[in-house]
Order: C-alpha cells, then structure tokens, then sequence
C-alpha cells in the first residue's frame, strides 16, 4: 500500500510512504524540491546535517540535493553569453530555489512531482527560459528520479544537470566500503581549478581511496557503464546507482570526520558551461528526458 501525506516540521514536507517494504521518503518543496530523507525499515539511508538544513541562509549539506543548471563550479564562477558576463555559484541555483509540487500519484508506487520555471531572479544569471519537472518515485527498496527539462528559450540552452546524494556511513567504517565504479581513472577535484580547455593527466583509479586524506574529492569522467555499487559489510547493506546515458560523469565526495560519503551523477564535469565538455545544448522548445535510479540491497 502506497500513501502520500504532507505535515509542516520546519518547512512543508511530503511523505511517500510504501507500507510493504518500510520505506519512506521525506521531500521539501521549498528547500530547493530536496529529497531530505530515505528510510528503510526505520534505518536512515541519507546523511543530514540538521543545522543546516534548518537555516535558509545556507546551503543544504545532505539528503539529494538537486544540482543545475551548472554540477560543481567554473572557473571564478563567472562565465560569458553573448557577450555578457554572468555570475553563477557552485552547483547553481536549483537546489536553493523553491519548487511547486504539481502531481501526486499513488497506483503502483507512491510518486511525487515538483516543476521550477524560469522567472527573474534565475533569468539574471543565467539567461534562458525553461520548465523542469522531477518526479521522485518510491518503489520497494528503490527511488525513481525521473527529470524533464524543457528549452522555452529562442536559442539552444546550455547545462549541466547533477545530483548530490549523501549517503550515511559510519566514519570507522569508510575504510571497508567496498567500490564498483566503472572507470579506470579519476581527476582530483582538490587540485586549482583548470583554465577554461584545459585538461589534467588523470590519475589511475585502483578501487579505493586514501581515506587518511582531510578530504576526498574526485570526478570519472570516462565512464563505461550506467551503474555503480557501493557495499558497507559494517551496514551489511548494497547500494546500486543506475543513470541512464546523459549521465557522463560520476564524482566521489567525503570529508574525514563526517558520517558520509557522496556519489553524484552529473551530466558534465565542472567548468563545463566554459570548456564545453560534456555540456548539454538543448535546442530551443524541445524537451529531454533522464532517470536515476537508487536501490538498496542487504548482504547475506
């Protein structure tokens, strides 16, 4: 049985509940249409950090947040169109913004879609007209992230389209995680940022990390499949992440200390609205569909 409700906890929250499985999903509207919180069977499978969360001043560090029309950042976060310089923050502006729920569907699954337009404030810094829709849908053990994104502008628009999925971990159990990720090598976010075209040597990726680094941060960009698996033998859980084929790029986040780690679909490196690599151009009144998918599984 499937059940979409909605109650006020700070902001307006709905949740998507299936009654089979245990599993619940929370998604704010106003904070930006995140998905704040997943569980299954009463365990948090998403990182939130409260603090944050809870003051609108920041930006939100858990949960998924949605990342567009830019992933990552650009180079002085500046970039050029038509002549004109626009200033565009890391990760751009859709994960601050507030999102309208427009569908709510309970046959089959229990779904829940939000649409963000253009308006003055986006058109500002970033000058294109268009129409997004997410639907978050929750299945058994899986979240459905379906997105439609429509160019109502005069000219092809570019962008990036990403997710920031923070998963929960603990901190002594980070040097088990277990990676399938399909790439061979990797690019170091931590490294200064790169003139507009240029390109670094990447790095050989082994299938681990240095976890007695501060910080982890590292984008594949040469992926050869639409799936990546994460397995926590301390959780004795299997997280799989399926994205269809827009999604080139797999960027790998955590910070020591903190009860997370981040694996993030995007569509194009950082700095792609600038070097144009992987950038998406979506001709002016057509449409483009994608999907993300989460599944978790429990080890034997």
């Amino acid at each position: 049985m499937y059940s979409i409700t909605s109650f006020h906890k700070s902001y307006l929250t709905y949740l998507l509940k299936d009654e089979s499985s245990g599993a619940e999903a929370e998604i704010v509207p106003e904070r930006g249409g995140i998905l704040a919180r997943w569980r299954i069977d009463g365990e948090e499978i998403l990182y939130m950090d409260e603090e944050r969360f809870l003051d609108p001043g920041l930006t939100v560090r858990g949960g998924i947040p949605i990342l567009f029309p830019i992933c990552g950042n650009l180079l002085n976060n500046t970039y050029t169109h038509n002549g004109q310089s626009y200033t565009l923050k890391q990760h751009g502006f859709a994960r601050n913004l507030p999102w309208q729920v427009v569908d709510q569907d309970q046959d089959g699954h229990a779904c829940l879609t939000l649409m963000l337009e253009s308006e003055a404030q986006t058109l500002a810094i970033y000058p294109f007209e268009f129409t997004l829709l997410f639907s978050y849908q929750l299945q058994g053990r899986q979240l459905i992230l379906k997105q439609h994104i429509t160019n109502r502008s005069p000219e092809p628009m570019p962008f990036s389209l990403g997710f920031h999925p923070y998963f929960r971990v603990e901190e002594a159990a980070k040097p088990q995680l277990q990676f399938q990720i399909p790439a061979q090598e990797l690019y170091d976010h931590r490294e200064p940022h790169p003139a507009s075209a240029q390109r670094r040597t990447p790095v050989p990726f082994a299938g681990t990390f240095d976890w007695t680094a501060p910080e982890i941060d590292v984008a594949f960009t040469a992926l050869t499949a639409q799936e990546a698996t994460v397995v926590d033998p301390m959780a004795k859980r299997r997280l799989t992440l399926t994205y269809d084929k827009l999604f080139r790029t797999l960027v790998f986040w955590t910070v020591q200390g903190k009860s997370f780690f981040c694996l993030e679909p995007w569509t194009g490196p950082r700095n792609a609205l600038i070097s144009g690599e992987q950038l998406i151009q979506l001709p002016p009144g057509d449409s483009l569909e994608t999907q993300f998918v989460l599944q978790v599984g429990v080890l034997d």
